[in-house]
């Protein structure tokens, strides 16, 4: 009796339903390593400004699998001299786990404790000790180091690693529909469908029929108009501080406080030790990380416990833009703070966000990015920003702002430092200075 084929669906509210009926892709999706991503937030600290933003990195990863099933099927169907249909499960695979190795509050913990979300997705996908690779293992011995090497970018068909990671894939297609969805705010949506329509393989990568070119167009206006009112917000940004200060405290006391935080943080022990495993790693997630700011809440030290509180309540610091030509004025204003009694190491920061809309490639910087390419009617390709004036606009320029943080009590006019205050409000309201670019109310 010949054996039913696999059909699972995944009802999901940006492509409405996510079929699997390859085994692999759906051993993969049952796996721990994978099934923790429900646990993580698409958008970190966004959830703080935009309410509806709890999605996860497990909807997200779906979601990313399920635009490049597309393109593969369609590839396979339509390109059959261009496109190579051993290359579709590797594609699907590299799609699906793309962002498994990221951690509890990815990017900000990152940086307190020096983790590499990418580096870790690639020992997920290589150690023989996790699920994931024994599930890739049943393709064949070297699968895993296949799928990884399309994270890495040294996959040797360009094709397979644009469709991950380029100007335009399908990881930052899958994002912008579903972080617009999710936030309420509509910048992010674009024409999914055309795009997937004129999308091509070429000899060396993807590259976009000419009819589709708007279309492409509006993609690029969109991700840049999500970077700038959404992945930007300073409300949000003053939730990654607050999560950065205390992280940070809680580093300084550990040494002298080991039994204290054995107890109301055992998972972050490793970290603290700075001898973390994969294990360790893989057990934090968001929810246990914020169960222990709850525990801190109640710590004697007085920072540490406001800090706690601060972020488990969503009390957010105030900020104002600056420049570079600030930078003295700002250590003006980290006095005043101190003489009114907040420690400005833990209590003021500066925090920026630059983002590069679209660019050509540039192969003598560091991180070349791939260009998008049009496809005439000849078949020849054109570099996208040649043929969009709209595009060429935001070619090559850098976007965004850097903000400093200061504690929202300051501007309290109950305080018991009037002279002081009166200082601080003085200063930033100066035209010479911050007060001409404004306060943000959070």
């Amino acid at each position: 009796m010949p054996q039913k084929k696999l059909e699972k669906v995944f009802r999901d509210p940006v492509h409405n339903y996510i079929a699997v009926s390859n085994q692999i892709i759906y051993d993969l999706i049952g796996t721990s390593e994978f099934q923790r991503l429900r646990r993580i937030k698409q958008l970190g600290t966004s959830s703080y400004t935009f309410h509806g933003a709890e999605h996860s990195r497990f909807t997200h990863c779906l979601g990313v699998y399920h635009i490049a099933k597309q393109i593969t099927d369609m590839f396979t169907k339509n390109y059959p001299e261009v496109w190579n249909p051993e290359e579709n499960l590797v594609t699907q695979c590299a799609a699906l786990l793309h962002d498994v190795g990221h951690g509890a509050f990815s990017h900000t913990f990152e940086g307190i404790f020096g983790t590499d979300h990418e580096a870790i997705t690639v020992e997920i996908i290589t150690n023989p000790e996790t699920q994931v690779n024994a599930v890739l293992r049943k393709v064949s011995p070297d699968f895993p180091e296949k799928v990884a090497s399309v994270i890495t970018h040294d996959y040797d068909n360009q094709q397979v690693v644009q469709l991950i990671s380029s100007q335009i894939d399908a990881d930052r297609m899958d994002y912008l529909l579903r972080d617009s969805y999710y936030t309420g705010a509509t910048y992010g949506e674009f024409d999914l469908t055309r795009i997937m329509r004129v999308i091509t393989p070429v000899e060396n990568g993807i590259a976009f029929k000419i009819q589709g070119m708007h279309a492409v167009e509006d993609y690029i206006v969109s991700r840049y108009q999500m970077y700038m009112q959404v992945y930007f917000h300073p409300a949000s940004r003053a939730m990654e501080v607050l999560l950065h200060q205390l992280l940070k405290r809680a580093k300084v006391l550990y040494p002298t406080q080991k039994d204290y935080f054995n107890v109301t943080s055992p998972r972050l022990i490793p970290f603290f030790e700075k001898n973390f495993n994969l294990s360790d790693y893989l057990h934090l997630d968001d929810g246990v990380l914020t169960t222990y700011f709850q525990n801190w809440q109640t710590h004697p030290d007085p920072i540490l416990s406001d800090l706690s509180n601060s972020f488990v309540n969503r009390k957010l610091a105030k900020s104002v833009k600056y420049d570079h030509k600030d930078e003295a004025d700002l250590s003006i204003l980290r006095d005043i703070i101190e003489k009114i009694g907040f420690d400005p190491e833990y209590y003021t920061a500066i925090h920026s966000n630059f983002d590069l809309p679209y660019d050509l490639y540039r192969p003598e910087i560091k991180a070349p990015r791939t260009q998008i390419e049009i496809m005439q009617k000849d078949g020849t390709l054109t570099e996208l920003s040649e043929l969009s004036s709209l595009v060429k606009s935001l070619t090559g320029t850098t976007h965004g702002n850097s903000r400093f943080y200061f504690p929202r009590e300051i501007l309290n006019p109950q305080t018991l430092f009037k002279a002081e205050q009166e200082a601080f409000v003085s200063y930033i309201n100066n035209d010479q200075f911050l007060g001409k670019k404004g306060l943000e109310s959070n």
